[in-house]
């Protein structure tokens, strides 16, 4: 029988709803990111000497001679597929303080590139070899973070669990009204919930679906995501203890969610992490 999970997350009614907030980095105090670029990246399947190790020693030279030395990158990151739609896919997420750091990151890039590989032969060996790894197809979307964050603080390789859920644009909706319930959920569940290293919600800022939010869940391991699920229920049951309550709650999300979303799982590489 399937395992009844009460989930509840809120988004804004309206993009002109939610001020552009910035996302928890470690510490709840420190500067936060106002953009969040995802490149959705595909292995190149045809490439016959692959070499993981090989692949992470390379994007871990970029890393510290150009990502790490880019004022204008705050962080960045990459997530290889483990249960997903495509097995050739890797994520590759950035995150930036301005809507123009976008712009001067890539400017910065193209500076540092000639720095970190002064030899025109060899920089362009290297960046053959690199881009080797990768298919010609890529996609992008630019996301916004929301408020009530419960901040990545662990070290280590984590699984990821990334929820894509399309929201309703309720006329009677308001942002007091989604952004309390949320806070409220958060800070019951989430926040309380151990098995959750991490929690980041996202919302559309340009891309191919407006109506999308993006939940992304940091967890030890895979045993740990069935554990979370159930801490989950819990937290819902303790804090919303009466059958009213909770379908009170419950109507909040129909209010705001079509009720379609999509689960995906990744990989966290930790070397290759700014």
């Amino acid at each position: 029988m399937m395992k009844k999970v009460y989930l509840f997350v809120v988004s804004c009614c309206t993009a002109m709803l939610l001020p552009v907030t910035q996302l928890h980095a470690q510490d709840e105090n420190q500067e936060r990111p106002a953009y969040i670029t995802v490149t959705t990246l595909h292995w190149n399947m045809d490439k016959e000497d692959f070499d993981m190790d090989k692949w992470k020693a390379m994007e871990k030279e970029y890393l510290d001679k150009v990502t790490s030395k880019n004022e204008h990158v705050m962080g960045s990151g990459y997530y290889l597929h483990r249960f997903t739609p495509d097995n050739r896919e890797l994520v590759a997420v950035t995150t930036y303080p301005s809507w123009e750091a976008i712009d001067k990151a890539a400017a910065r890039d193209g500076e540092l590139i000639k720095e970190g590989w002064p030899d025109e032969e060899a920089r362009k060996a290297y960046f053959k070899e690199r881009n080797s790894y990768y298919a010609d197809f890529h996609s992008d979307e630019i996301y916004a973070p929301m408020e009530n964050v419960k901040p990545l603080t662990a070290d280590g390789e984590k699984i990821v669990l990334v929820r894509r859920s399309q929201l309703k644009f309720p006329g009677d909706g308001s942002y007091d009204e989604f952004n309390k319930a949320h806070m409220d959920y958060v800070d019951n569940v989430f926040r309380k919930n151990d098995h959750i290293k991490g929690y980041y919600p996202l919302m559309h800022a340009w891309g191919a679906d407006r109506r999308e939010m993006v939940e992304a869940f940091y967890v030890d391991s895979m045993d740990e995501l069935d554990k979370m699920y159930d801490k989950n229920n819990e937290l819902f049951m303790a804090k919303w203890d009466t059958e009213e309550a909770r379908e009170e709650m419950q109507a909040m999300a129909s209010k705001y969610f079509t009720g379609i979303h999509g689960d995906y799982i990744y990989t966290m590489v930790p070397e290759l992490r700014k």
